[in-house]
């Protein structure tokens, strides 16, 4: 129903929410992504009577869904994991999205009678772009080896930026029935340029006011504001919104982390997972909602529509693996000469999983909605209900099929993460911290005089920081003879730990006593609860 009451479409909003919390541990429980998941419910949602039609505007899909969820996502990066991964992440997320837009822009124009060839490029470039939130939350739930995850994370951050910019030249050209290639080759550029410059300068501004704040909720604030001034600020200047959250969080990633704030580094990372999960589960509850518009557009034409869609699916599909196969084998050419690091597919079955990883969402729903009524001249806009239509066969065929057959094909072709790998550099990262502890007690101690009895204790200290993080560090200490070092340790570690959880259960229970502040026992209580995790 159009016209449902506010009322409705928050408890729809509630409900998508709820899910969104609830998906994570049946996924866990089940093996299925929690994005594919959501979904299917909005799905469900979508073809029950009593639920309200979703009444979002779908130019605001994309700038209060994407934001979030592009910063989020580049917290879990650096700097150097994507320009160590450039050369992958450019044939992924530039080249093949150029190909696909073309490929399915031929086929499209060919197979679907009277579609204009600027309509079939707009078709092309909003179903080219696998899905950043899909690819990473699906890829990062399979414990997939780092390298592969590093590249699916590249390729969905940046595709959309090169398929946007593609999706609006075409959508220009259907409009006005005039497509200018240089004019849309210096839009790219610009675009580009002008997203990288406002990402550096929000990125510079908001760094310098982080230090101002000083307070941990007030900075955690701000980074949620970034990413929406950044996409709104480039998308106003003519820049691309996508390109420009992601130079300001990389920015910020770099630049804005200081080693000693333990406060907000802890509250940051609670607060970005907690809005990861729900604006993760929003969106995809969307995708499966907004389902009702593909089907209004089929007007009876089920079987001509579907035959259309499924080609495109065939085409999005196989394109990406024709493409894969002769990239990664270049990509492994040009790396054996080099003497650096990059990750890249190491085998025929970790392309194969890249390959089947191609999920489309988010903003290949928000593109297909956006699509204009009518052109300039007034008429309507050329096959439009076939290309939504189009569109959503596309996002459902591969975000649906893919997502749930992906965790058994990684199961089937026994891709896994590097355990030993990863064990063997938080082992090495372990060793570091406590050397770099005792390290700095030793110039401490060359300036400044301390007890034997402090310094010894101290020194234990240092050693307990690398056991923390890697309790192998513990054994090997007892392979070189210290047993009765490490098992004090341990029992300072417990009878520590024990006293911690005395205090805090003292200072909890302060709150319920008459005359107590709860603001007061709260702050306390914080206090205790960072100094038990160091």
């Amino acid at each position: 129903m159009p016209g449902a009451p506010p009322v409705d479409q928050l408890a729809l909003l509630f409900v998508l929410l709820l899910g969104a919390v609830v998906s994570v541990p049946v996924g866990d429980r089940f093996g299925l992504p929690s994005p594919v998941l959501m979904t299917l419910l909005g799905i469900v949602l979508a073809v029950l009577e009593f639920v309200p039609n979703v009444d979002i505007p779908p130019d605001l899909i994309l700038p209060l869904v994407l934001p979030p969820l592009l910063y989020a996502a580049v917290r879990r990066t650096s700097w150097r994991q994507f320009t160590a991964n450039k050369r992958p992440i450019f044939l992924l997320a530039v080249a093949l999205v150029f190909v696909t837009t073309v490929c399915v822009a031929a086929v499209a124009h060919a197979v679907v009678p009277g579609l204009p060839l600027a309509a079939a490029v707009a078709l092309g470039a909003l179903v080219a772009p696998p899905d950043p939130v899909a690819a990473t939350a699906v890829a990062g739930q399979l414990g997939l080896p780092r390298r592969l995850v590093s590249i699916l994370e590249g390729e969905g951050l940046f595709n959309d930026v090169t398929a946007i910019v593609l999706y609006h030249v075409a959508i220009a050209a259907a409009v006005s029935g005039e497509f200018m290639p240089a004019e849309a080759a210096l839009e790219l550029v610009l675009s580009a340029v002008v997203a990288v410059a406002v990402g550096i300068g929000l990125g510079w501004g908001a760094n310098r006011l982080l230090d101002l704040l000083g307070d941990a909720t007030l900075q955690i604030g701000l980074t949620l504001l970034v990413p929406y001034a950044a996409y709104v600020l480039a998308e106003e200047l003519h820049g691309s919104g996508v390109l420009a959250v992601l130079t300001c969080a990389l920015f910020l990633a770099e630049y804005a982390t200081d080693p000693d704030d333990v406060l907000t580094r802890l509250a940051g990372h609670a607060f970005w997972d907690i809005v990861d999960t729900l604006v993760t589960g929003v969106a995809f509850g969307l995708i499966g909602l907004e389902l009702h518009n593909a089907l209004r557009t089929a007007s009876g034409r089920w079987g001509e529509m579907l035959g259309w869609a499924g080609i495109v699916v065939a085409v999005v599909v196989v394109v990406r693996l024709v493409w894969l196969l002769p990239a990664t084998w270049l990509t492994k050419r040009l790396h054996a000469r080099r003497d650096y690091d990059e990750d890249i597919p190491m085998s025929w079955r970790e392309t194969v999983i890249m390959w089947w990883s191609g999920m489309r969402g988010v903003a290949s729903v928000a593109l297909a909605l956006a699509i204009p009524l009518r052109t300039d001249a007034g008429d309507p806009f050329p096959d439009r209900d076939e290309i939504v239509f189009i569109a959503f066969g596309v996002i459902m065929g591969t975000l649906v099929v893919q997502g749930l057959t992906l965790p058994w094909l990684v199961k089937r072709l026994g891709v896994q993460a590097d355990s030993e790998r990863e064990k063997a550099f938080e082992h090495e990262l372990a060793v570091r911290a406590a050397k770099a502890a005792k390290r700095r007690l030793r110039e401490i101690e060359a300036v400044e005089e301390l007890p034997e009895e402090l310094s010894e204790q101290l020194l234990r200290r240092a050693f307990e920081i690398g056991v923390r993080i890697s309790p192998e560090l513990g054994e090997e200490e007892r392979r070189e003879g210290h047993d009765q070092r490490v098992r004090r340790l341990k029992r300072v570690r417990r009878i520590q730990g024990e006293m911690m959880s005395a205090a805090r259960h003292e200072v909890l229970a302060a709150r319920g006593e008459v005359g107590a502040d709860p603001e007061v026992v709260d702050r306390v209580l914080r206090q205790l609860d960072v100094r038990s995790l160091r």
